[in-house]
């Protein structure tokens, strides 16, 4: 029997998690507009009351997006199973993650009618699902939700000032890269920072701000943050952040790019490191320890129902996507594709042999509709960016590379399933404030660094930042032809998450620097002026419209 890991009820989540002891499925709602929300909020989402009171509902609903999951993430939940985002038929913008039991995986489809059931663990009640038999037979597939108005939250400029045009992008530097490097991430921060200050043609006295991302971080996301590189290097900085609450990871470069701009410092060292692949090697031979526990924060909801992945919550978007528009895997392994033979032209990335669309098909499956190659290769390395003040460009001995426009306003809810299902969440709404900000358009973008932890990730950036209609990147895409070193955008060129190696957003700032400054060898975009990069592989996000200066 599987034992499943058991969520941590909290003062506001514990009524949620006890309902079931009377066969009753109990959310929160607005006792004076009615709306529903999970998880439990302390004020309505719609009219924002407090009159908010846990409701029973029917217990039924609507399967808006779901993945069969093939992956043993956990080692007593075995696969296959089927996590989905459930709509409930009182109000489709109140949304359980679950798991859908008592059919055949294949049975499953976006819209089928559902019903809930209880499984019992200890105090805890978990809602499961399991088809309506009767209501579908009846009235066949229900409505999924529509997608929201996400544009209408859309903020004009505060000031006809960009703080953009302050700074430059003047250095950059990259520590080794590889799989189980077996290396102190400190120290390949370190590399990555001298090398970025080299770059720039400074001292390390004259670093005035230290930025990261997320700062100290468990599983081989961090070397310690700012504390480790402020001890390591000894530096005196007037100011620095670190933390994982930014627009995406490269809101840590935004966030520098603030600091100078209002003139608190001249030069800040932008860092980001992972070491995910020795990391797992070291959990593999028990070299290292990772506690257990009650699945709390966002996992409170997720973990329960084995949707450990970020391969399992956005699996779920692009099944609602292909339901809404239409397509198949062959559109997301033009991407796995196009990354590959850009690899393969840089000799840095970790994988650069051969792909073809046979070896995508017949990999194993991860978690429906992703395969071993829609996901992003986990390794271990630094990057490290400078953000300096524009007044300073003439010092400096490399071209800089000058800030159009960022996208950083949050028009869609920070959430994973309550809000966008059609796209990558949080994609849409950096991607319509980079627009605000400028007086360029899609089609003066002449390289794409788009964050591509999952090949839908890719895909939802391309739609959302318009450079096709929502529901036509396949076509846009082209079999490959259309994101190709040579085609109309060239996508992710030194290879991507996919085949160079996941470095969590910087990578792609990197290689956009690269390429502006005419500096990518053996992959260079001929006449590169302007680069557009994403990263936040989920909730919250962000993007950077970059232009060189040759």
């Amino acid at each position: 029997m599987s034992t499943r890991p058991l969520p941590q009820p909290t003062l506001a989540s514990a009524d949620f998690w006890a309902a079931g002891a009377d066969g009753e499925l109990r959310v929160a709602r607005c006792t004076d507009c009615g709306t529903y929300m999970h998880p439990p909020l302390p004020r309505c989402r719609s009219c924002r009351s407090a009159n908010v009171a846990m409701t029973p509902v029917s217990g039924k609903g609507v399967i808006a997006g779901f993945t069969v999951n093939h992956q043993q993430w956990l080692p007593d939940l075995p696969p296959p199973y089927v996590v989905a985002v459930v709509a409930l038929a009182e109000d489709d913008g109140a949304r359980l993650t679950t798991n859908i039991v008592n059919c055949a995986p294949e049975d499953v489809h976006v819209g089928l009618r559902v019903k809930v059931i209880f499984e019992k663990a200890g105090e805890v009640h978990l809602p499961l699902f399991e088809p309506d038999d009767g209501a579908q037979a009846a009235l066949g597939d229900g409505p999924i939700p529509e997608p929201r108005a996400y544009a209408a939250a859309l903020r004009p400029m505060a000031s006809p000032r960009k703080f953009e045009d302050r700074v430059a992008l003047t250095g950059v530097g990259q520590s080794a890269v590889g799989r189980r490097l077996m290396v102190d991430p400190l120290s390949l921060t370190v590399d990555a920072c001298m090398a970025a200050v080299e770059d720039a043609g400074l001292t390390l006295e004259e670093i005035d701000g230290l930025a990261t991302y997320p700062g100290a971080a468990p599983g081989g996301m961090s070397e310690g943050g700012v504390m480790a590189l402020e001890e390591a290097l000894q530096l005196r900085p007037t100011w620095v952040n670190g933390g994982a609450d930014t627009p995406g990871q490269i809101g840590s470069i935004t966030s520098a790019m603030l600091a100078v701009a209002s003139g608190l410092c001249r030069h800040v060292l932008c860092f980001r490191t992972v070491w995910e692949s020795s990391h797992s090697d070291l959990l593999r031979s028990g070299r290292w320890y990772a506690g257990g526990g009650r699945a709390s924060g966002m996992m409170e909801w997720r973990l329960p129902f084995g949707a450990a992945s970020a391969a399992n919550w956005i699996a779920i978007q692009a099944s609602h996507y292909f339901h809404r528009y239409g397509g198949d895997r062959e559109t997301l392994g033009h991407i796995a594709l196009n990354a590959r033979a850009n690899a393969a032209r840089n000799p840095e990335a970790v994988y650069r042999d051969p792909l073809t669309m046979d070896d995508y098909l017949g990999a194993r499956m991860i978690s429906t509709p992703f395969g071993l190659y829609d996901c992003d290769v986990p390794v271990d390395g630094a990057i490290a960016v400078i953000v300096s003040a524009v007044e300073t460009v003439p010092d400096r001995p490399n071209p800089p590379v000058l800030v159009e426009a960022v996208g950083t306003q949050i028009m869609e809810r920070l959430s994973w399933d309550q809000d966008t299902l059609t796209h990558l969440p949080q994609s849409l709404g950096p991607s319509a404030h980079l627009w605000s900000r400028t007086s360029l358009r899609p089609a003066d973008v002449d390289v794409a660094e788009l964050y591509d932890g999952f090949t839908f990730n890719a895909l939802s950036w391309l739609e959302a930042l318009g450079f096709c209609g929502f529901g036509e990147a396949r076509d846009f895409i082209d079999e490959g032809r259309g994101i190709a070193l040579d085609g109309r955008l060239p996508l992710n060129t030194h290879g991507g998450q996919l085949s160079a190696g996941r470095l969590h957003g910087y990578g792609f700032v990197r290689e956009a620097m690269l390429q502006l400054r005419g500096e990518a060898e053996g992959r260079q975009v001929d006449g590169a002026r302007v680069a557009v990069v994403t990263a936040g592989g989920g909730v919250p996000s962000g993007a950077l419209l970059l232009r060189g200066a040759r």
